[in-house]
């Protein structure tokens, strides 16, 4: 695989963050957040069935699980039962996304503002983890659903690349080539990313998915 670009631990996500790992992910979660709800922002309506890298999910459905899964990471911050939690939102209206996202979002970041949540171990869908090990799981969802909904929308601004690298380190601590991905593995086989590929391009092979096809 390509990794021209990338060291072994992510740049600094934002100040004070220096890995995927002892790092404290809060505030690159926060950022991701940022950057997640600003894209969102810019989605209308009539763009709610365009395919997204994910074949199951138009970009409503992509929303949909985007918000419904923020609240579950809510939930697991606040100490509840997050896996109870289904990742999708119901009765979202077309044009009330941005606000539903801000909302959960704001909930997220107030429930895991304790450092004790960062070493408290909390039940997640790949196990029981310390709160960070699943902090550091959600900053690589969030940012991977975010590259598809750009992909979706015609990649309207160039998203943050550091994001993108500090989720990749993630992705190869959780997902190496040693670990067999199933039916059970929400992503598919990784594959080469192209010569020169840059931070999303090489997290998205990682993890199984494809650019959408531009006319």
């Amino acid at each position: 695989m390509t990794t021209t670009g990338t060291t072994e631990t992510t740049t600094a996500a934002t100040t004070g963050t220096t890995t995927a790992g002892p790092g404290d992910p809060r505030p690159v979660y926060a950022r991701a957040a940022r950057q997640a709800a600003a894209l969102i922002g810019t989605v209308r309506p009539g763009q709610l069935d365009r395919p997204t890298p994910c074949a199951e999910f138009d970009v409503r459905a992509l929303l949909s699980h985007i918000v419904g899964g923020t609240r579950r990471i809510a939930v697991v911050g606040e100490g509840g039962d997050g896996l109870a939690v289904e990742p999708v939102a119901e009765g979202v209206a077309d044009d009330g996304w941005a606000a539903a996202y801000d909302e959960v979002r704001v909930r997220v970041l107030k429930a895991w503002e304790s450092d004790e949540r960062m070493t408290t171990p909390v039940r997640v869908p790949w196990g029981e983890v310390p709160g960070r090990a699943a902090l550091c799981g959600y900053v690589m969802e969030i940012v991977t659903h975010t590259w598809d909904l750009a992909e979706a929308l015609g990649r309207p601004y160039a998203l943050d690349p550091e994001l993108a690298e500090f989720a990749l380190a993630t992705a190869r601590q959780v997902l190496p080539d040693s670990r067999p991905r199933d039916e059970e593995t929400p992503f598919a086989d990784r594959h080469e990313a192209p010569e020169g590929a840059g931070a999303y391009e090489r997290l998205a092979a990682w993890l199984g998915r494809t650019p959408l096809v531009r006319d």
